[in-house]
């Protein structure tokens, strides 16, 4: 019997063939993921072998170089102190405030329909861009792909403390999130320098920049010619391997600069100001210049560079480049200087020996000399007095016909040329050419010796004054009297002399005699300048104005403009330098004004009028040691004594201290009886009576100036009350106080 095939195997095919290609597939897979790997290792081992071994040192030098990177770390800079030790320049902590659009988890959507809110909280505390402004603004980013944003986008610069606290804590996105991952603000501490006075001394206390290589060095003033003490010692920062990560760690710290006391005082900074710059306004004056230095010890007590704001369409001044170190002709202030030198090689003696001056005098037969105040004959005392060029020629010019040069010599023996090195940056000495031995050397000199051809600073005729008001001590002028150690103590500077005596006792006497008769004699040419309150003795000078070459604000000639010299026709630079008290000198003042106009053309009348205000404002605030201070002391007052009351504008003040306070009053001052009739338009209030803070506010608000004098209430004023007087005029106020 035949057998049949069976049906499963017909349904179930040899498969062997193809079972063993799907194996060999497999395998085939894993041999190629093996052979990968393997390379890789072949590959990881070749290179751990080529770093570690083969390349080992040149990958240990790199890393040694990496972690021994160095950076300077900048000092603090050292503060510059007023004489009492208010802060005239600083270091202050600001900050600088940025966005980091790719923080890990920037709330983005949130950002953008914050904008307008945020942009309104900007546009209120930041006026340095409108609402529209800030938008655009804080949209900028966002026009950049996800992956391009700035991470540092720069939203602030320079905000204080607590303004940086304001911005993150209540300003619209960013009070929403507490972590700095969601909105992206960050601030970065930065360090700025500050000037709580503002452009008070600002040329003289100066300013600091960037120089080449971005350290912050001063660029002007004193905080340029004693940058190296302000400045301080870089440290040295060396990156170093932390636990979470690399980092710089401080190898040598960096040590803090000196801090300096300057001889500045902030309440005569203040007077001289306003003074000086009250007088350029007055008198339509391009410039104006201004030291006050204190008499025993040279001290530099305030300084004031100012000029007239030609672009501002209300009158005011702002701080020029420093002129008062700047040499410039100095005119008739000159022949003090000229003076002491006679008294001190005796030619000027006997004091009493008469010359004929006249009008004019052709010394040498050439264009002649010109006196306008001298009468026919003066002794030489008087010369001063009268301020006689041609006296002054006749008295000098027979000691040095011989030799011109010797007059410098004789100037310089006196410590005339010497350095003062005060800290104020571009100081430079008086300028006295070298003159040639033959008639237009001796012209020159016989112009020298009054005023002209040559060129002395400011700083410098002070000085030499000062001596002669200090009894003939040439004390050093200074800006800088001592040091504020890093544990706060002070280090302070002796006092030092250009010449322990340039004058002896009576010689200096009897020049201090001669500049006093220049302001009290009937022939002063500073007669006007007498004032019963505060005596001052001092010497006036007007010189032409000669033409200027362009300068930059550093007083640096500026290159490349071509410049004529000559004289400016009908202009001129008027000087007035004195000392006050006279008996007794406690400070020296000169004032140097260009180019007054009008009634103020006069040197008594601008610049002498700025020192003679001076005076009596020192004088009026208790800066004299022997002036009256604006309270009587304890020891003053009698047992017993009550509170007087001064009269008042204001009719309940008196019942209020009887009724609510309960205060007894010895007295109270009447008002003159016309006070109740209304006042006319443009005529001065009646102030009689008051005291001194209401009678300040009423005459101001009226739109006048005011001096007084004295303490007290007002007892007199001019002009009288009800005087048609225009807005701007002066009202001189005389006080009292009572016994």
């Amino acid at each position: 019997m035949s057998s049949k095939p069976s049906s499963k195997s017909k349904s179930n095919p040899d498969t062997s063939g193809s079972s063993g290609y799907s194996h060999f597939r497999v395998l085939g897979r894993y041999v190629i993921v093996l052979a990968l790997v393997l390379l890789a290792a072949v590959w990881i081992i070749y290179n751990l072998l080529s770093n570690t071994v083969v390349h080992g040192s040149a990958f240990e030098e790199k890393g040694r170089a990496r972690l021994s990177d160095t950076i300077k770390s900048a000092p603090m800079r050292g503060e510059i102190l007023a004489s009492d030790g208010s802060i005239l320049a600083t270091n202050l902590s600001y900050y600088d405030m940025r966005i980091d659009f790719r923080a890990p988890r920037f709330k983005i959507v949130e950002y953008h329909d914050s904008i307008g809110l945020l942009a309104d909280s900007l546009a209120k505390y930041f006026r340095q861009r409108t609402r529209e402004g800030w938008e655009a603004y804080l949209r900028k980013p966002l026009k950049d792909s996800v992956q391009n944003r700035s991470r540092s986008f720069l939203l602030l610069r320079a905000v204080p403390e607590d303004m940086m606290l304001k911005v993150k804590h209540t300003f619209p996105f960013f009070r929403g999130f507490k972590k700095a991952t969601q909105h992206g603000l960050k601030a970065e501490s930065v360090i700025r320098r500050s000037y709580p006075y503002g452009d008070m001394a600002a040329l003289s206390i100066g300013r600091v920049g960037e120089v080449a290589g971005g350290e912050i060095h001063g660029i002007s003033g004193l905080e340029k010619a004693l940058d190296s003490l302000l400045y301080g010692t870089p440290g040295i920062r060396t990156k170093r391997m932390f636990t979470r990560g690399a980092g710089y760690w401080d190898e040598v710290p960096a040590q803090a600069g000196t801090s300096l006391i300057t001889t500045i005082d902030i309440t005569m900074q203040d007077i001289l100001e306003y003074e000086l710059g009250e007088m350029l306004i007055k008198a339509n004056a391009d410039w104006g210049t201004a030291i006050l230095m204190e008499t025993a010890t040279g001290d530099i007590k305030a300084i004031s560079n100012l000029e007239r704001d030609t672009l501002s369409a209300t009158p005011r001044c702002i701080e020029a480049m420093n002129r008062a170190v700047l040499a410039y002709e100095p005119g008739s202030v000159m022949k003090v200087m000229t003076m002491a030198v006679a008294l001190n090689k005796g030619f000027a003696k006997p004091l009493d020996r008469m010359y004929n001056i006249g009008h004019s005098y052709a010394y040498l037969g050439r264009k002649p000399i010109s006196d306008t105040h001298s009468p026919a004959q003066l002794p030489v005392s008087r010369f001063m007095e009268y301020s006689s060029n041609i006296g002054m020629v006749k008295l000098t010019m027979p000691q040095y016909e011989s030799d011109p040069n010797r007059f410098r010599a004789d100037l310089a023996e006196l410590g005339f040329f010497d350095r003062f090195n005060t800290g104020i940056a571009r100081e430079r000495p008086p300028y006295f050419p070298k003159l040639e031995n033959n008639v237009g050397g001796r012209l020159n000199l016989s112009r020298m010796v009054f005023g002209y051809t040559t060129q002395i600073p400011p700083l410098y005729t002070c000085a030499f004054y000062n001596a002669i008001a200090n009894d003939g001590r040439f004390v050093r002028p200074r800006l800088v009297k001592g040091h504020r150690l890093a544990d706060g103590r002070d280090s302070m500077l002796e006092v030092s002399y250009v010449r322990d005596r340039i004058l002896s006792s009576e010689d200096a006497a009897t020049l201090r005699k001669m500049m006093h008769d220049v302001v009290w004699e009937q022939g002063g040419t500073a007669k006007r300048l007498k004032d019963p309150i505060v005596e001052i003795a001092g010497k006036t000078g007007t010189c032409r104005l000669a033409k200027e070459a362009p300068r930059d604000s550093t007083g640096k000639r500026i290159p490349g403009i071509p410049f004529t010299g000559g004289y400016l026709e009908g202009r001129y630079r008027v000087t007035f330098c004195g000392f006050f008290p006279y008996e007794n000198p406690k400070y020296t003042c000169i004032v140097v004004v260009s180019d007054p106009r009008g009634a103020y053309r006069g040197a008594a009348g601008s610049s002498g009028e700025v020192v003679r205000n001076v005076a009596r404002k020192l004088y009026s605030r208790g800066l004299f040691d022997d002036s009256r201070e604006f309270a009587p002391s304890a020891d003053d007052k009698p047992a017993g004594a009550t509170p007087t009351i001064y009269a008042s504008f204001n009719a309940e003040r008196s019942a209020r201290l009887h009724n609510n306070l309960k205060m007894r009053t010895s007295r109270t001052i009447i008002r003159p009886d016309n006070v109740s009739q209304p006042r006319k338009e443009n005529s001065v209030p009646d102030v009689r009576g008051v005291g001194l803070r209401e009678a300040l506010a009423a005459l101001e608000q009226a739109g006048y100036a005011v001096n007084f004098q004295g303490i007290g209430y007002v007892e007199e004023q001019n002009p009288m009350p009800g005087t048609q007087l225009a807005p701007g005029s002066k009202v001189n106020l005389r006080l009292r106080q009572l016994q």
